[in-house]
Formats: structure tokens, C-alpha cells, sequence
């Protein structure tokens, strides 16, 4: 049975032969990525591809620093430097807040839950070195 699209001509066995192609590359697509996914769960590769993920690595990695005014804030709200730390890992960057661009060092806002406690963390990002600047309680 063969059959014409705009003037092609396609066969019932040229199409078996796409098929087993696709399915082909399926299954090998399917045991490459098995593979990969366990060697690379043993080594805790991380991908921070993200703008969100990629400010808070750089800030995370950069010597941290805490203001006077974030110390404080933080003994009055009931936080320490491992709540901070948590915000870092798991808080949302509010990019419509912050001046990435701004110079000599880049302002992010960013907001965070830890305890139970809303909170927005306000760092300012120099070349190595990353100071909590303050800390809101929302």
C-alpha cells in the first residue's frame, strides 16, 4: 500500500523502517540516561543553571560576612548564621527587587523560610565576598 503526500511517496515498509529507528534510539536513549543518572547520583552533581540557582551558589561560595544591622535583626527575629545558610540553599532571588547590575557591588533581595518564618535577605555582592546586609522579617 504506498501512499502520496504533495507528491511523495511513502511505503509501509519505509515507514516500519523509520519506526525502528526511533525506537532504536528510544531504548538507547532510555539505558544512557539510566546510566548517567546513577553515575552522577553517586558524585552529588548539582545544576545550576537557573539565574536563581546560580546567584545563590556565587553568594554561598563568596566569604560571608553580616552586618551590624543584620546581627541584630537576627537575634531579634531568632535566627543564626545556619538559618541564613538555608536561605542561601533553598531561598527565591527577586530579581524585580534587585540591582545585579549595579556597581561596585550587586544587591539581591532574596526571600526565604526558615523556622517558619518568612523572611527577605538583603546581600550585597562584591567581587569575593558576600555581606548580609539586613534581615526583614515579612
Amino acid at each position: 500500500m504506498d501512499i502520496h503526500i504533495q507528491g511523495l511517496k511513502f511505503t509501509i515498509s519505509n515507514f516500519m523502517k523509520l519506526f525502528k529507528r526511533f525506537l532504536f534510539y528510544g531504548i538507547g536513549l532510555i539505558i544512557g540516561s539510566i546510566f548517567v543518572y546513577f553515575i552522577w547520583e553517586k558524585k552529588d552533581v548539582q545544576f545550576d543553571y537557573g539565574p536563581n540557582a546560580r546567584v545563590l551558589k556565587t553568594i554561598r561560595t563568596d566569604v560571608r560576612l553580616f552586618s551590624d544591622d543584620a546581627k541584630e535583626s537576627m537575634k531579634t527575629i531568632g535566627l543564626d548564621s545556619v538559618d541564613i545558610a538555608t536561605v542561601l540553599q533553598n531561598g527565591d532571588v527577586d530579581f524585580g527587587e534587585s540591582k545585579p547590575r549595579e556597581e561596585p557591588c550587586k544587591l539581591y533581595v532574596i526571600h526565604g523560610n526558615p523556622k517558619k518564618k518568612d523572611i527577605t535577605l538583603i546581600v550585597k555582592k562584591c567581587d569575593t565576598i558576600s555581606t548580609i546586609d539586613k534581615v526583614l522579617l515579612r
